[in-house]
């Protein structure tokens, strides 16, 4: 899987993998912690057995998307994920989204940056993907700036586009196409 120094005066390598048993646990217990759901994450509960499944059945990685790992050098950081956007009929308006979401802890060390460049990377090499997409809470700067360093083109606000916490919420949504 690609890897990339997050900061080069530390040598810190950020590198995507496929999620194994103990990153789904890791990955589980965040997205059910107070800390991990934070301010932007925090969607309601899900089933846990689901996502087991999903794991047991294909690790995570299929045609409609996947999700894996983010590790820094040895320590699992989060994980990035995607999965298909439309933009018409999925025949010829199909492109990926994807989604991130790092260890509160580490988080402001450019490795969101690092995975997301990588994996619009490992997208644009593996599938025939012409556009990739995310979007985020226009409150949400820091990752507005990671989506920015990664390459993104901001493209505007979708207005009120996601349900989250009892209320509706604006998102900035970006994009990167395969010859950015």
């Amino acid at each position: 899987m690609p890897s990339e120094t997050a900061d080069p005066a530390e040598a810190t390598v950020v590198a995507l993998t496929p999620m194994t048993a103990e990153h789904l646990r890791s990955y589980l217990d965040l997205r059910l912690s107070a800390e991990g759901t934070g301010q932007f994450q925090w969607f309601g509960f899900k089933s846990p057995a689901a996502m087991r499944r999903r794991f047991e059945e294909d690790g995570c990685i299929g045609p409609d998307g996947g999700l894996l790992s983010v590790m820094l050098a040895a320590e699992w950081a989060g994980t990035v994920e995607w999965f298909p956007g439309l933009w018409g009929p999925a025949a010829t308006s199909r492109c990926w989204t994807i989604a991130i979401g790092i260890v509160p802890a580490l988080r402001g060390r450019g490795i969101g940056t690092q995975a997301q460049r990588l994996l619009a990377r490992y997208l644009f090499d593996h599938t025939r993907a012409e556009r990739i997409q995310a979007w985020t809470d226009v409150a949400n700067l820091a990752e507005q700036r990671s989506l920015s360093r990664a390459g993104f083109h901001e493209e505007g606000t979708l207005r009120r586009a996601q349900w989250r916490g009892g209320a509706w919420h604006d998102q900035k949504i970006y994009s990167r196409l395969r010859e950015d």
